[in-house]
C-alpha cells in the first residue's frame, strides 16, 4: 500500500529567486496538481553544494505532515548518467537527484522503497538536458502529490547515493566530526545528533574540548545560549537537533575561526 498523499509538496532548490527558475518549476507542478499546497524550504542553498540542501532538508522534512512530497534539486552534475530518483519512507517521499540530496533526510524518516524516474505522459516537453528541476523533479513530485503511484512513473531499484556526511567518527571519548553549516547568526552546526550524544551519554555540563586544526578550546556542553556570560563560547542542541559551537550574543564563525566543512574534533573531558 502507497503512502497517502495530502496534496502537499516541498521544494528546495540551489536556483536563487533572481531569476524564474523557480517559478516554472512550481508552474509545471501546479498545472499536474491545481490543488497542490507547495511550501518554499530554501532557494538560496549555495550553488551546487549538495551537503548544505542535504542538511536543511533533514531539518525541515521532519515537521512536515505525514504524505508531504519533497522535492529537492541541487544538481551539479544534471544532463549526466546520474540517476533522477524517488524515495519512499515510512513518512514522505523524496524526489530529486541521485546524489546523496535526498539520502540523508530519507534515512532519517526510514527508506522503504527507491525508484530511479523512467518518464510519464504528462511531463513537459524536454527541450533541454539541464533543467530537470522543471522537466523531471517538478512533475514527478506533482504526480505524487496527486496520488499517482511511483511504479507508473519509474522502476524499482535497490542503490541509491548515500551521504556520510551524517556518520560522525567516535573513538574512545573523541568525536570526529565536521562543521555542516554556519547560520546567519554565525552558529557552527556540526553533523552530530542528539541521539549521537545520547548514545555517548553525554549531560549537560560535560565539558569538551574543541580541536580545529592546532587550536584547542574547552567548551560547555550546556542547553541554552543565556548559560554562558555574553561573548561566551559554549556547545549545544539548537533547534536542528543538531550540535552546535555557538557564542552567547556572538558569531562563533568569527570568533572562533570555523567555516563550513572544517574538520573537527570534539574531545569528552
Amino acid at each position: 500500500m502507497y503512502l497517502d498523499t495530502m496534496n502537499m509538496i516541498s521544494l528546495l532548490t540551489d536556483y536563487g529567486i533572481k531569476d524564474s527558475y523557480v517559478a516554472e518549476v512550481k508552474g509545471v507542478m501546479l498545472r499536474i496538481n491545481p490543488e497542490a499546497t507547495i511550501v518554499d524550504i530554501s532557494h538560496d542553498v549555495g550553488n551546487y553544494e549538495i551537503s548544505s540542501g542535504a542538511f536543511h532538508m533533514t531539518r525541515s522534512a521532519l515537521y512536515f505532515p505525514e504524505g508531504t512530497v519533497h522535492v529537492g534539486v541541487v544538481d551539479p552534475t544534471v544532463g549526466s548518467s546520474r540517476k533522477a530518483i524517488i524515495i519512499k519512507t515510512e513518512q514522505a517521499w523524496f524526489v530529486g537527484p541521485d546524489n546523496g540530496l535526498l539520502s540523508p533526510a530519507a534515512e532519517r524518516l526510514g527508506v522503504q522503497t527507491v525508484y530511479e524516474i523512467t518518464g510519464h505522459p504528462e511531463f513537459p516537453r524536454k527541450v533541454s538536458d539541464v533543467f530537470d528541476g522543471r522537466d523531471t523533479f517538478g512533475p514527478t513530485g506533482a504526480l505524487l502529490s496527486r496520488g499517482v503511484s511511483p511504479k507508473d512513473i519509474g522502476k524499482e531499484i535497490d542503490n541509491y547515493v548515500k551521504s556520510e556526511m551524517y556518520n560522525p567518527k567516535i573513538r574512545d571519548d573523541t568525536v570526529y566530526s565536521e562543521i555542516i553549516h554556519v547560520d546567519g547568526f554565525g552558529n557552527c552546526v556540526t553533523n552530530i545528533t542528539y541521539e549521537t550524544l545520547d548514545k555517548l551519554k553525554v549531560k549537560e555540563n560535560y565539558t569538551f574540548e574543541l580541536k580545529v586544526g592546532e587550536k584547542k578550546i574547552k567548551l560547555p556542553y550546556l542547553r541554552r545560549f543565556s548559560q554562558v556570560p555574553e561573548g561566551d563560547p559554549l556547545l549545544l542542541v539548537a533547534g536542528g537537533g543538531y550540535l552546535e559551537v555557538a557564542v552567547n550574543q556572538g558569531n562563533a564563525s568569527n570568533s572562533i575561526g570555523l567555516s563550513k566543512g572544517d574538520k573537527i574534533e570534539l574531545i569528552l573531558l
